[in-house]
């Protein structure tokens, strides 16, 4: 007898929750940590075996950040039918990955670009679609508190990729992607096997599908969350302007150091074992600080927590300005690997708070925003070129750039704020 609309096939052993949260956590390590951001602790190398210039680089890097965007605003559409949206997100990060590895020693500058861009795409998607399934389970079973754990894979998926590239360093960056992509792919085949008949079945013909967010929002806390004070229409809109001004100034802020600081350590220091490690440390600070925010953080005013998160972010940003010496990109890759999911969660609840009848179009409008920071700082470095303005090249330019807006932006959420709601 086949399960009805919405329910799991009866022959499916439950999952417990730590499997649960197994599963989300290592699908968003393959999707964010391959999918998204492979592609930095590789660029050096592939700088270094000439498989790529710089200009090329920050095309690619623009191209799969457009790429999440387009994955974003379609990603309600395609979780619509939730399984299909999880193996078309995986397989499809997958196969770009082992793509990119198979180009060949001297990869066209155009298909690596366009498989980039469908990594973004498919990246989004299975960031959506498995967040979405994790939470739903977890809250179903009241263990919504647990959800933000599952967030601590997009840190470990950055810490894995960075540590294979650093010990692998002296491999060539294609067999690299190609180690990169069989990870992925067994990866992919552990979660298919687990995740047999234990995904709910899509809508029953014709019932409304819940809408799902560009980036779906964090797991309320158990206790319940203060109603927001009434404020006038006007009020309320510049607020909501304010965060997705400082949602896109955090999206090109990041995005930066998230993109070529290991390209920035590798001019200091030409051995793989040296400079690959910024990486990794940055994927570690990011998961310290999904855990720490999880468990300590509770009680703590959301604006706050996203402004501190943004300043320490912009102390991350500034360092290579003032040194470029090898300590100064480590404590960046902690200052800003350390404050950029926190940041995430902070931002996003604390629109969901501003918008609590209907948080949909904000949290639309802020992914859009974050997205086009995020396309804007490769972007930003590609106009720049390689020739040195002002003594300076493209890649302290936009260090700088980030460091201003990260600090007015930070500046503006405390501004004028007077509420003291607790973050989840």
């Amino acid at each position: 007898m086949k399960a009805g609309p919405g329910l799991r096939a009866p022959a499916a052993p439950a999952l417990a929750d730590l499997q649960v949260i197994a599963i989300g956590a290592l699908a968003l390590a393959l999707a964010m940590g391959v999918g998204r951001f492979a592609f930095t602790p590789l660029l050096p190398l592939m700088l270094r075996d000439g498989t790529l210039d710089a200009a090329t680089a920050a095309e690619w890097a623009a191209l799969n950040y457009a790429g999440y965007l387009l994955g974003a605003l379609t990603a309600a559409r395609v979780a619509a039918r939730l399984r299909r949206a999880q193996q078309l997100g995986l397989w499809g990060v997958t196969l770009t990955t082992l793509g990119v590895g198979l180009l060949g020693a001297q990869p066209l500058p155009a298909a690596g670009a366009l498989l980039r861009a469908l990594a973004g795409v498919c990246s989004a998607w299975a960031f959506v679609s498995f967040s979405s399934w994790c939470l739903a389970e977890l809250a179903a079973r009241a263990r919504a508190q647990r959800g933000a754990w599952v967030y601590t894979g997009v840190g470990l998926g950055i810490a894995a990729s960075g540590l294979l590239c650093w010990l692998g360093g002296r491999q060539t960056a294609r067999a690299l992607w190609l180690e990169l992509g069989l990870i992925t792919l067994l990866g992919t085949l552990w979660i298919d096997i687990r995740l047999r008949g234990a995904v709910a079945a899509p809508p029953r013909a014709g019932a409304p599908a819940p809408a799902a967010p560009a980036i779906p929002a964090l797991p309320p806390a158990g206790a319940s969350t203060p109603s927001t004070p009434r404020t006038p229409a006007s009020a309320a809109a510049a607020q909501r302007r304010k965060l997705v001004v400082c949602y896109g100034s955090f999206g090109f802020g990041y995005i930066v150091p998230a993109t070529f600081l290991p390209a920035m350590a590798r001019a200091q220091v030409a051995d793989p074992l040296v400079f690959g490690l910024t990486w990794p440390l940055f994927g570690s600070a990011a998961v310290l600080s999904v855990a720490l925010a999880a468990r300590w953080m509770g009680a703590w005013p959301r604006h706050r927590v996203w402004a501190l998160a943004q300043a320490t972010m912009a102390l991350g940003t500034a360092l290579p300005l003032l040194t470029p010496s090898l300590w100064a990109l480590a404590a960046s890759a902690l200052f800003v690997g350390g404050t950029f999911m926190v940041t995430t969660m902070a931002g996003l609840q604390l629109a969901r708070e501003q918008a609590a009848a209907n948080p949909t179009p904000l949290l639309a409008r802020m992914t859009a925003a974050f997205a086009t920071g995020q396309i804007a700082g490769p972007t930003f470095v590609r106009l720049l070129g390689e020739h040195a303005w002002w003594g300076h090249g493209a890649l302290f330019w936009a260090n700088a750039a980030a460091t201003l807006l990260l600090l007015a932006s930070a500046a503006w959420l405390l501004r004028g704020e007077s509420a003291r709601t607790p973050l989840p």
